[in-house]
């Protein structure tokens, strides 16, 4: 069955109905269930001659099945798919030529049909085109005068225009067949509205005879998902196995009771989206004013862009058989032609009797390019708003007992744990794990997707046989001094170790994996060698007898270095460095000079600080004096003293400033000494 001979058509007019009558039930034949959330449906079923198809879909499923669905009917023709359509409700009802949008009274529509021949019933019976629709005050005579509105219906009648009460009209009838099947329609299109769940796909088929055909669609679905059993077992030899049952929880949330179905499980994400393929889209447009008297003006225009490249002729014309291997080809990839691939059973090991017994996996296996194919072997009954679980795996696995200590997890006690390697062949989806040891119930673990060939680590209970007794230490050392172009580098030993002292009091010997934090900025020293390595931890393997205490050292280091301009430095850092039982002989002396140079270009530069603060002192009381003398008569007593006091301080001043700049000079003189003397200083 080629997908070539298959012709998909999605109408959003109305077909004509096939001729047949009723439409046919095509049963769903096969599921696909993908652990992306979504599922392909199949309907497979015979039809004869013309037929139609009605599929019942919720109204969120209805994007998906516009989407992705491809209807084949190999030796007739698909002649249409209809569906309502998502028009909003009051656009669509003003479609028609009797608009019942706004819920409108009797009087509105028969003022809609001006001019349309009605028969009404009142109680005589008159026949004529309707003229106008009036409402007009009536006097109801009575004890109270009272003014009621009366609505008037005027028809031009071949005996006259004739007006009537419409209280007295008791039927009125459209003549004319096409207003009438126009208000039917907004009438279905009303009643259709009020089912807000679901929406009818109806499928034409034109042929001859009976022949089958078929109807595939994606829609969304629960995930289907995993759960396991795993047994430990001796194997051969002794040697520890495990034998692991793993079973597959699927769910029927459609409106369809599955009955004898193919299904299918696949492992793996596809890409999946929704797009509104349903809901009518309407793009706005300008309205353009006609110019008749405009002027034309000079028109600029911007530089083309380089020819977006398109479809080439030759692709075009190519010969009709070239384009059916393409379509074939599309058939092969499409979910319609998933096959079954053969499975070969692993084989049992004797005594392999207890998780086993009265089950066996009803699923073949195979890998379908980046995704994982469980096909169930038997078709599946399963009821509308059912689940079900089907087992998948039934097979030994490759497993090692081992206890699981991580300190951030428990600090005294590791996690009985187990090594799992997926010899199975088959890609079993992450999902919980329950263990059972000598026939009992051991614990629950989880695992994540287990490819085939994988090796990967469970815990399932607290191992109160073992404790471990972690302590933990941090040093830090310089381990070279060295100065090049006047700079000090200091380069330092940051050391961490962890020790676990790891006591086994069971009767049989324990295989510890240890987990130690992993920090990419340190270096692993001890151990030489680690079992795994993860982006977060080492595990390391200790093998523990019985009745025994082992331990294992973690020793980690890293290395940083200090550049410290001399010139610049605090002296107290450089004298504590000097001082250093790593620093060589000639470093040293060379830093001890540096550091009597610096002490002494230090010691002016104090002094001159000094001077220049007694400078600053003098000049203010200056300021204060001047103000004085100011204020009394200079040649009073109290004035002269002020100006002899003034007088004696412009002297200080001036050898203050000479002192100043002598110091100023030795300071600079010093500074320049140093930065000579640390240009070219290279030393180890």
């Amino acid at each position: 069955m080629k997908l070539a001979a298959a012709v998909v058509l999605i109408l959003w007019v109305l077909v004509p109905s096939p001729s047949n009558g009723g439409p046919v039930e095509i049963p769903i034949t096969r599921v696909v269930l993908f652990s992306s959330g979504v599922g392909y449906f199949e309907h497979n079923g015979p039809v004869e001659g013309n037929a139609s198809c009605r599929l019942m879909f919720k109204i969120e499923q209805i994007n998906d099945v516009l989407k992705s669905m491809v209807v084949m009917d190999p030796e007739g023709t698909v002649s249409g798919v209809r569906y309502a359509s998502q028009e909003p409700l009051i656009r669509a009802l003003r479609s028609f030529a009797i608009d019942l949008s706004g819920d409108p009274k009797i009087a509105d529509l028969l003022r809609q049909l001006r001019g349309a021949e009605v028969t009404v019933e009142a109680p005589e019976k008159l026949t004529g085109k309707i003229i106008s629709i009036e409402t007009t005050p009536k006097e109801i005579v009575g004890p109270i005068r009272t003014i009621l509105p009366e609505t008037l219906l005027t028809l031009a009648t071949a005996r006259g225009i004739k007006s009537l009460s419409m209280s007295t009209v008791q039927s009125l009838t459209l003549t004319d067949e096409k207003l009438t099947g126009e208000l039917n329609k907004a009438l279905d299109l009303l009643i259709a509205s009020h089912d807000t769940q679901r929406r009818a796909v109806d499928i034409n088929f034109s042929g001859q005879g009976n022949r089958a055909i078929r109807i595939g669609y994606i829609s969304e679905t629960p995930i289907w998902k995993t759960s396991y059993r795993l047994e430990f077992r001796k194997g051969k030899e002794k040697k520890e196995t495990g034998f692991i049952q793993g079973w597959a929880i699927v769910e029927n949330i459609s409106d369809n009771d599955w009955t004898q179905v193919n299904l299918a499980l696949v492992s793996g994400r596809p890409i999946s989206f929704i797009q509104d393929l349903y809901t009518p889209l309407y793009l706005p447009r300008p309205v353009v004013q006609p110019e008749l008297y405009s002027s034309l003006r000079p028109q600029k225009y911007e530089e083309g862009l380089e020819a977006a490249p398109g479809i080439s002729k030759e692709e075009m014309a190519a010969p009709r058989e070239e384009r059916s291997s393409r379509m074939d080809a599309m058939r092969k990839a499409a979910p319609m032609a998933l096959a079954p691939a053969p499975f070969a059973q692993k084989e049992k090991l004797a005594g392999e009797v207890e998780l086993a017994r009265g089950v066996q996996s009803v699923a073949t296996a195979a890998k379908m390019g980046e995704l994982f194919h469980f096909t169930i072997g038997k078709p599946v009954d399963l009821p509308r708003r059912h689940s079900a679980m089907l087992p998948i795996i039934n097979s030994t696995i490759q497993t090692e007992k081992v206890s699981i200590y991580n300190a951030s997890i428990l600090a005294k006690n590791p996690l009985n744990g187990a090594y799992l390697t997926n010899d199975t062949g088959l890609k079993m989806l992450g999902g919980p794990l329950t263990l059972f040891d000598g026939g009992m119930y051991a614990g629950d673990a989880t695992i994540d997707n287990f490819s085939p060939k994988d090796k990967r680590l469970v815990s399932y209970a607290i191992d109160l046989d073992v404790t471990v007794d972690s302590t933990s230490q941090d040093t830090t050392r310089i381990t070279a001094l060295k100065i090049v172009q006047g700079v000090l580098q200091v380069k330092r030993l940051s050391t961490w170790t962890q020790k676990y002292a790891v006591k086994n009091k069971a009767d049989e010997q324990r295989h510890v994996i240890i987990e130690h934090p992993f920090r990419p900025d340190r270096t692993l020293v001890e151990p030489a060698k680690f079992e795994e390595k993860t982006s977060a931890l080492y595990r390391f393997r200790l093998p523990v007898k019985k009745d025994s205490t082992e331990e294992l050292l973690a020793k980690e280091e890293k290395v940083t270095s200090e550049e410290i301009a001399i010139l610049s430095g605090s002296t107290d850092s450089l004298i504590v460095y000097s001082k250093n039982e790593k620093i060589t002989k000639k470093v040293r002396d060379a830093l001890i000079e540096a550091i009597r140079i610096k002490q002494e270009m230090t010691g002016s530069q104090n002094k001159l600080a000094s001077l220049t603060g007694q400078l600053e002192s003098i000049k203010s009381g200056q300021d204060r004096l001047r103000k004085n003398i100011q204020t009394v008569a200079r040649d009073s007593e109290l004035g002269r003293r002020y100006l002899k006091k003034l007088s004696e301080e412009e002297d200080q001043i001036e050898q203050l400033n000479k002192v100043i700049q002598e110091t100023r000079n030795k300071t600079e003189e010093q500074q320049r000494a140093l930065a000579n003397y640390l240009k070219n200083l290279d030393m180890e």
